[in-house]
This record gives C-alpha cells, sequence and structure tokens, in this order.
C-alpha cells in the first residue's frame, strides 16, 4: 500500500523503502539532483466540497508520458504517486496512485477551522515544519501543503502541492455578547459619535465578512456609522441626530444589524439598549408660594407646625434638596422654630409665653446643587389662650418609636397598648377622656386609680384587612376646653396567608414539534402577606417530566424538548408556588397540556408490497383484497384518501375501507398479472402521501379447451406411401392451450375410426405424432379417417376439441376431386369412449404381444402336427380370398359399416374448436 495514505501495489512500496535508503546513502553527493528535480504545484479549492471533486491531475499537469486511459505505455515501469509522509493535511485529499489525480475525501474541508488566524497565511502541510510564503498568495490565503513522491526513479522527483482553500459564505455574523448597553449623556449634542463595543464577528474574509450595520429601529434620533481601521476591522459608531431629554425618555432599545457581503447576504443581530444619562438641568420648585398655619399660645414643645416639600425631577445626587430659613427670617423666628433640612419639617422648639409675637413669617429656601433656591413663605398665627388646657401623658406597653405603637397580627384580644394618665395642669376643674377614631381598640378607666386609662385590643388585628389604625385619646375639662392625643397603631405582618394561583386548574395546549424551551405559561400567585413572606416562589411537582421547566422566580413555565402528539397527548402534573416565610407556606395546582396535533406523519401501508391471489372470470366489482393503511395523526390530518395511480381504468378503490375491485371480470390468458401502485393521501394542509405496491396474480381456472393448430382443417388429407415401414411416424395433431398448469395438460386419442384397416395407425397421448403400426398391403389401399380427441388435464372438468386426420394410403394422388367429394361426405364413425392414459405406452403392449406369436406358432405345430399346419392354412387361405373381396367393395367406396351415425357437433361436451390456421 506504500506510505500510509497513499494507494499502490506492493512493488511500489519496495521501489520506495530501496530508494529511502539509497538516498540516506548518496544524499550528500545527489543534492544538488535532488533539489533540480523538485517541483511546485498550486491549485485553488473552495471550502465545503463533497467527496470525489477533483483538485487536478498531477501526471497531466506535470507532463509526465502516459497513454490512453491514464496508464503507462507497456513497455515503460508504471508511475507511482504517493504522499510522502502522514501530516495533518491528508485527511482532507485523496490521491490515486496510478493516475495521479488528486481528489477531495469524506472529510469536509471547513475554511475557518483550518485557519483560526486572522492575519498572514496559514498553512497545513504534511510534512513537519513545513512552511511557505508566496507573492502568489494573498494574506487571507488558507493552505494544504502536500509533499508527493513520483516513481520509478527516471521519473523520479517531489512534488510540493500547494492548495489554496477559497473561502464561501458559510457563516453569518454574530455579536459576542446578545444585550449590548451605552450611555448618552441627555446633553449630547447633535453628530456626536459613540463607538459601539462588541462589534460582531464573521469568521468568513473578503467581502463574505461583515460590511455593513444598520438600526431596526433608529427613533428618528439615533443612526449608525462604520469605520474600518488600517487593518480592516470595521467598528460601527451611534451618531445623535436630535435632541435628547432624559426627563421625557430615559431609555431607548432597539436591535443592532450586521451584515456581510456575500451572496445572499447573512446576517446577525443584537439587542441595544441606549441609556440617557442625568444632568443637572432641573433645580427644586415649590407646588405653593405661601402657607398660612395657626397655633395656640398653650401647644406644648415639639408639636408639628408645618412641613414644607419641594420636587426636582433630576436624578440622584442632582435631585437633592436641603431645607434652610432665608436671612431675611430674624432669630426669635429661628429660635421659637425649628426647620428640619432634609425633611421640610418645622416643629415648635421654645415654649410660647406672654411676650412671644403673635406672628412669625418664615421664609424657607428649597437649595438645589448649582441651583438658585426656590423660595416658599410660611405664615404662622399664635393664638393666645389665657387658661391652660388639660394634659394627656401617654406610657406605652407595646413598642412605640415617633408616636407609633407596633403590634403583631394575630395578637389576642385584650393586648394592653399604653396607659394614659389625664391631669388638669391648674387642678381647678375636672377632667373627663374618651376614645375617638375607628378600630378595634378601648379605652377604660385602670381601677383604682383615678385619672388612669388602659387602651387595649377589642378583637385580632389582620394585617390583610387593615395595616394603620389611627385614634385620638379627647380629654376635656369642665369648661369645655378639649386636648387630643393621637396615636397611630402599625399592625406588624406575619406569615398566616398562603399563596394563591390565580387558577386552580391550569389549561393549556401547545402544537406538536415545538422548538426548543417553548413558552408554555406565565404561572402567576399571590400572597398576601408583606415583605418576604409574601415574595412567591415556583416550583415544579413530582410527577412533572423532566423535560419540562418552571422559572423559580417569574413562573414562565417552558418545554425543553419538542412534544409528539403521537407519543403523548396529554400531560398532567402539580405546580407549587411557596411563600418565603417562616415556616414557609404553599399552594398547589394542577397544570394539564394538550399536544395539538400537526400533520407530521404519512400515512403507513401495513405493507410496502401487497399480492392478491384471484381467480381469473372474478365478476366485475368483486373484493379483491382490502388495502390497510394507518395515519399516527388525528382528525383531518389522519383522514386518508386511496387512490389508484396507474390502472385506474381497470381498478378501483375504496377510499374509506381500502377495498381494492376490477371494474371488469379478468382474464388470466389477456395478462396473468397486474402491479398497480396505490398513493395514500392524508387531510393535512400541506397533505403528506406515500405508496405501496399492489400484485394481482390471476389463478387460472380451465376455461379454455385445446386448440388444434395442425392439421389446420377437417379437409385436409396426407398421402401415405404402401411402402411405409411399421414405426414410422406419418403426421401429428398440434394443439395448445392457453390456460396454465395441469389445465394445459393436453392429451390425445383417437375417439373413432375408419378405414381398409384403421387399427394400422395409432396417436402418441403426449406429442400427437401417429405413427404406422403394421405394413400396408396392397388391399389396405384407400381413404383413413382418424377422430383424434385433443383433451386437457382441467379440474374439476376436463375440456377438450377434436380434429379429423384424413391419410390416404396409395401411391400417387391421381384424382385430388374425387378424394375431396369423399372428405365432403360426412363420415359414419362409432365413438370409442376410452379415456387416453398418458403413462401408458401402446407401443411396449404391442411389442409384448408379438414376442408371444414364435411360442404359440411352435406350439401349436407340436401339438396338432402336420394336419393342424395343412386345416390351419386352408381356411387362412379361404378367410384370405373373403377378406380380399370385401376390403376391394371397401375401397371403390370408401365406407365402414358402423352401427350407427355419429353427430360431430354433439359429440363435443364443450363447443368444438377446429383450427383453421
Amino acid at each position: 500500500m506504500g506510505f500510509p495514505g497513499g494507494r499502490g501495489s506492493p512493488t511500489a512500496r519496495g521501489s520506495l523503502q530501496h530508494l529511502i535508503l539509497f538516498l540516506l546513502f548518496v544524499g550528500p553527493f545527489n543534492c544538488f539532483a535532488s533539489y533540480s528535480r523538485a517541483t511546485e504545484l498550486f491549485y485553488s479549492l473552495n471550502e465545503g466540497l463533497p467527496a470525489g471533486i477533483l483538485i487536478g491531475s498531477l501526471a497531466r499537469d506535470l507532463q509526465l508520458p502516459m497513454v490512453s486511459g491514464q496508464h503507462p505505455a507497456a513497455s515503460q515501469t508504471p508511475l507511482s504517486f504517493t504522499l510522502a509522509s502522514r501530516g495533518f493535511g491528508e485527511q482532507y485529499v485523496q490521491l490515486d496512485n496510478r493516475s495521479g489525480e488528486l481528489h477531495t475525501s469524506a472529510v469536509e474541508i471547513d475554511r475557518e477551522a483550518l485557519c483560526m488566524e486572522s492575519s498572514g497565511a496559514t498553512i497545513f502541510g504534511a510534512v513537519a515544519g513545513a512552511a511557505s510564503s508566496s507573492s502568489l498568495l494573498s494574506s487571507e490565503s488558507c493552505l494544504l501543503l502536500l509533499d508527493v513522491l513520483v516513481l520509478p526513479q527516471e521519473y523520479f522527483r517531489l512534488v510540493k502541492v500547494k492548495i489554496a482553500i477559497q473561502d464561501v459564505n458559510d457563516n453569518a455574523p454574530h455579536f459576542p455578547v446578545p444585550h449590548i448597553r451605552l450611555s448618552v449623556p441627555e446633553n449630547a449634542p447633535v453628530n456626536t459619535r459613540l463607538a459601539i463595543e462588541h462589534p460582531a464577528f464573521d469568521p468568513d474574509v473578503g467581502t463574505n465578512g461583515v460590511q455593513t450595520y444598520r438600526l431596526r429601529d433608529n427613533y428618528g434620533v439615533f443612526t449608525l456609522d462604520v469605520e474600518e481601521n488600517e487593518s480592516g476591522e470595521r467598528t460601527p459608531y451611534l451618531i445623535v441626530m436630535g435632541a435628547l431629554d432624559r426627563e421625557t425618555r430615559e431609555e431607548y432599545v432597539t436591535v443592532i444589524v450586521a451584515e456581510d457581503g456575500g451572496t445572499p447576504p447573512l446576517v446577525g443581530s443584537a439587542t441595544l439598549t441606549i441609556d440617557i444619562s442625568d444632568i443637572n438641568d432641573n433645580c427644586p420648585q415649590f407646588n405653593d408660594s405661601q402657607i398660612n398655619v395657626t397655633l395656640y399660645g398653650n401647644s406644648s414643645l415639639g408639636t408639628h407646625v408645618a412641613t414644607v416639600h419641594a420636587v426636582d425631577m433630576d436624578l440622584g445626587s442632582n435631585a437633592q434638596i436641603s431645607y434652610s430659613y432665608s436671612q431675611k427670617v430674624p432669630q426669635p423666628s429661628r429660635d421659637l422654630f425649628h426647620l428640619n433640612e432634609s425633611t421640610g419639617a418645622i416643629m415648635l422648639s421654645s415654649k410660647v409665653d406672654g411676650d412671644t409675637p403673635r406672628l412669625h413669617r418664615l421664609i424657607i429656601l428649597g437649595n438645589g446643587p448649582g441651583c438658585i433656591p426656590a423660595v416658599i413663605t410660611v405664615l404662622v398665627t399664635i393664638i393666645k389662650v389665657m387658661m391652660r388646657p388639660p394634659e394627656v401623658v401617654p406610657r406605652f406597653i407595646a413598642n412605640e418609636a415617633e408616636g407609633v405603637v407596633y403590634l403583631k397580627e394575630l395578637e389576642p384580644v385584650n393586648t394592653p397598648i399604653a396607659f394614659f394618665t389625664i391631669k388638669d395642669p391648674d387642678e381647678k376643674y375636672k377632667v373627663n377622656c374618651y376614645l375617638d377614631g375607628d378600630g378595634p381598640f378601648r379605652l377604660s378607666p385602670y381601677k383604682p386609680y383615678n385619672n388612669e386609662y388602659l387602651l387595649e385590643t377589642t378583637k385580632p388585628l389582620d394585617y390583610e384587612t387593615q395595616q394603620l389604625y389611627e385614634v385620638s385619646v379627647v380629654a376635656w375639662n369642665s369648661e369645655g376646653f378639649h386636648v387630643n392625643k393621637i396615636i397611630k397603631v402599625q399592625v406588624l405582618d406575619d406569615n398566616d396567608n398562603s399563596p394563591v394561583f390565580s387558577e386552580q386548574l391550569i389549561e393549556l395546549s401547545i402544537e406538536e414539534n415545538n422548538v426548543p424551551n417553548a413558552f408554555l405559561t406565565k404561572l402567576h400567585a399571590t400572597d398576601a402577606d408583606s415583605g418576604e413572606r409574601g415574595q412567591v416562589s415556583y416550583f415544579l411537582g413530582p410527577d412533572a417530566p423532566s423535560y419540562f421547566s418552571l422559572d423559580k422566580t417569574t413562573g414562565v413555565l417552558t418545554v425543553s424538548t419538542q412534544l409528539d402528539r403521537e407519543e403523548k397527548e396529554k400531560y398532567r402534573y402539580t405546580v407549587k408556588a411557596v411563600d418565603s416565610g417562616f415556616p414557609p407556606r404553599e399552594s398547589i395546582a394542577t397544570v394539564t397540556i394538550t399536544v395539538l396535533d400537526k400533520n407530521d406523519n404519512s400515512p403507513r401501508f401495513i405493507n410496502k408490497d401487497f399480492s392478491f391471489f384471484v381467480p381469473e372470470n372474478f365478476p366485475g366489482f368483486g373484493e379483491i383484497g382490502v388495502i390497510s393503511v394507518t395515519d399516527a395523526d388525528a382528525g383531518q390530518n389522519g383522514w386518508v384518501a386511496l387512490s389508484v395511480l396507474n390502472g385506474s381504468d381497470i381498478f378501483v378503490i375504496d377510499t374509506g375501507k381500502g377495498v381494492l375491485r376490477a371494474k371488469v371480470s379478468l382474464d388470466r390468458e389477456q395478462q396473468s398479472s397486474y402491479v398497480l401502485w396505490i398513493e395514500a393521501v392524508d387531510g393535512g394542509d400541506p397533505a403528506l402521501s406515500s405508496t405501496a405496491k399492489i400484485t394481482i396474480l390471476l389463478l387460472d381456472i380451465n376455461d379454455n379447451p385445446p386448440l388444434v393448430l395442425f392439421p389446420q382443417s377437417n379437409m385436409s388429407y396426407l398421402l401415405v406411401l404402401p411402402s411405409t415401414l411399421p414405426g414410422s411416424p406419418i403426421t401429428e395433431v398440434y394443439a395448445v392451450d392457453k390456460d396454465t398448469g395441469m389445465n394445459a395438460v393436453i392429451a390425445y386419442s383417437i375417439i373413432g375410426r375408419r378405414g381398409p384397416r384403421p387399427e394400422s395407425f395409432r396417436i402418441d397421448p403426449k406429442t400427437g405424432n401417429i405413427t404406422l403400426e403394421e405394413s400396408l398391403m396392397q388391399n389396405d389401399y384407400g381413404l383413413y379417417r382418424l377422430l383424434v380427441k385433443v383433451s386437457d388435464h382441467g379440474y374439476p372438468e376436463p375440456l377438450h376439441s377434436t380434429v379429423m386426420v384424413n391419410l390416404f394410403v396409395n401411391d400417387t394422388v391421381s384424382n385430388e376431386s374425387y378424394i375431396e367429394s369423399l372428405l365432403r361426405r360426412e363420415p359414419d364413425i362409432s365413438i370409442e369412449e376410452k379415456q387416453p392414459q398418458i403413462s401408458i405406452e401402446p407401443t411396449h403392449k404391442k411389442m409384448e404381444s408379438t414376442s408371444c406369436m414364435p411360442t404359440l406358432v411352435a406350439l401349436s405345430i407340436i401339438s396338432l402336427g402336420s394336419i393342424a399346419l395343412v386345416t390351419g392354412m386352408g381356411i387362412y387361405i379361404c378367410l384370405r380370398k373373403g377378406n380380399k373381396h370385401h376390403r376391394a367393395d371397401d375401397n371403390l367406396e370408401v365406407q365402414i359399416p358402423l352401427n350407427g351415425r355419429i353427430n360431430l357437433p354433439m359429440l363435443e361436451k364443450k363447443p368444438m374448436e377446429i383450427s383453421n390456421i
């Protein structure tokens, strides 16, 4: 086989081994000669070609002497082409060792897989350490290097074969990431250019690489431009074409499309999100310019006076607002009212006395970074009170912060909230109190103490019903002076609610042959609890098949594989919704999925070949057979219609039942078999079909009597010379039967005879040959008429035909008209009702009888003596004379007296057919 990868004879392999040893010995002295016989061949080949494509013929391109048929002359040693060593490139080519033809192999060449370097020519050789640098090749060349040895010695050379792999457009542009984000400041001027990171990559080269970029939706404010650097890389740039405003729109989502220059072009895409970044282009603003507030002179310290609030449309640090008094606000007012710089809340920070001014104008500034402050005026009017109001002093039992009491839901009834001490600061008036507001609370005196009251719950709290309550403890004295103490009760949530599915039975449907990871539905369950206790996670039940997936967070239900309705039509399993409380609570729903049918199954015959055996003369429209066909699809897609593609003028098929019928009666003698093609077409759109071969073999029945081909007529005759020797064939009866088998086996017999000595002729039951049995005498001259019956061996009843064989024994035919007149007479022949036995040979019987005659004669001579012999001879002579006279009369009238007349047409049980061929 030569070197690995080559194909050649053992002679070539031995020659190559001896040549290598020779070169190792004389190599230092033959360096120049070997170099002078080195040759380079260049070929070009497209990637992705199938096996067997001719790359080039080394013998032809090297102009080596070859004869027709690419075989060397007979006087020359055959050329041999062998790859020098087994390298990486040999798997892609096949070299014919005799013709030198180089073809592609079964391993497909992928240029992008071979040449991964982006610059320079990447070369894969069959010899280790091979390298190439040719001015004939471009920088994008991808080469396969092969070293081929040409033998025998007189043509020896080392051929360097370089195959340039040409690129075809078999790769689409591909972005390295599916989602690209780009940030643009809202004050970016028109024509601002921003480079888009992660440009598309196309393994193809030249015009087959990435050429252009475009936006699927530019929103009228963006466009794309492409810049190419010195190395040929193309980078897309986003260009701003219009004014941007983050406060109007803060994000644009579009698709960037990369297109190569192939024919047809291939494209790739990625999602491009353009974020509009904020700049400080908005300042704080108050909704009102002035707020009027009234404050009682007996208000306690910390009383809330008012709250100012400004709005800045910017984001983050650009929207931070601080509040401060204007320099116009006098210091006494600043000391009396405290302004929170962060919240804008104004609180009473000093006690109001008789010297406190009754009107205060508080000018408050809303300050933003880099902005002119917004201004609002709070006008506070203090109303002087002559008597001091009752005092309400709370002492909280439950958790309290900044006037808000926190209670867990499901706390038991009569849970204490706070004690309230009610008193008159002047101790002059009686003070009463009551609870004002809605909610499951009550305020009752706490005995035995006076002026002590307990605030407690009257029924369990429910966070899902109401989260915040606000009640007031109202105290009033006998002078009608009222004081309110507002208490806020915040109900804390507990994990007391399970998730609830929007539907307990989720019924879905999907067409079969869906794409992998197809979306089915998005489950939704709600939990009335708050915070983590109300966060719902979704899980598949243990009965769910593994190829269904449910996103834990979003509730998106998908199927990872293709569903096949013919394999399974219904799926039913459970899903769970679990909250994040401790302990967690869960609920269960049932998912049912119905796989809808698609017409993806062709009708299928139970057999590809059907064979039916039908007796001939089968009545028209009789049932020949049933063609069974099924279609795994459902509904209209599974409805199958059958039709006959060929022979529709003879055969018809019942579309619904598949019953095959013949329109007419079939005759085997006209055609013994039929080959039909049946097509089954389903009711899908588009329809699918399949075909089956139907072979109909007609079984023979005995419906044809033998047809006599010779003699051609009952009126024909044959001259038989008297000198004909016994055993000589005279003529034959030849008949055929259109039936087959035993129905066509023919037997011949003579059923009627007429003539001077009619037993002189016999017929072979198998062949129909008529032979002479005895020597003809002068008295045997005349016309012999033999009625031959030709019968088949049909079942259940054999059929037969008859023919008249006319033999005229004479030396010559002197009067034909006389013979014809004899033939026209209706013969009187008695019928021998004897069935022919094909297996019996009458000739043998005759021979046995003849062989006994000498013994009988000898016994007669011995027993009777000479007297008996004389007597016998006398009787014999007398009888011969009488017979001679009688036969002479018969020869004149050509008639034999018979017992009755024969009616030839009535002789046949079936209509007789006489051939006139």
